[in-house]
């Protein structure tokens, strides 16, 4: 099952990379752009810090789905995504419009986009991930 957990996590790390470059890049760059007060400059991103909450998001996930959900599927796995995805998407998302001033467009790109990202990885693990025998 180690192989399924790396092979797994890669996939869904490269999918992930694809959906924001799609997601932040091109869809949310209007709400970025009429909010850039907001953000840091690019230059000033913390980008391992980046790639560090990603791996440990994707580790977390992919872990749960291994270790605790005793029967694995396709079917399973989106209905976990879906799950994962409310749960961390609508605090993202809605949480962050609660605290900062944000556009909402941008509060809901970050829901839309978290749960589309959470339901991809829930596909990754249900066709990756088999049951030990």
């Amino acid at each position: 099952m180690v192989k399924q957990i790396i092979w797994a996590s890669l996939a869904i790390f490269i999918t992930w990379l694809l959906l924001d470059l799609l997601l932040h890049k091109l869809l949310l760059r209007p709400a970025y752009d009429a909010s850039a007060n907001l953000w840091r400059p690019m230059d000033k991103l913390n980008i391992p810090l980046i790639y560090f909450v990603m791996l440990v998001l994707i580790g977390t996930f992919v872990l749960i789905y291994s270790f605790l959900i005793e029967q694995k599927s396709l079917a399973v796995g989106i209905k976990f995504g879906v799950l994962f995805g409310l749960a961390l998407s609508v605090s993202a998302g809605f949480g962050t419009y609660i605290h900062m001033p944000i556009p909402l467009r941008l509060a809901w790109g970050w829901f839309l986009g978290g749960l589309v990202k959470a339901v991809s990885a829930g596909a990754i693990v249900g066709l990756l991930i088999k049951r030990s025998p």
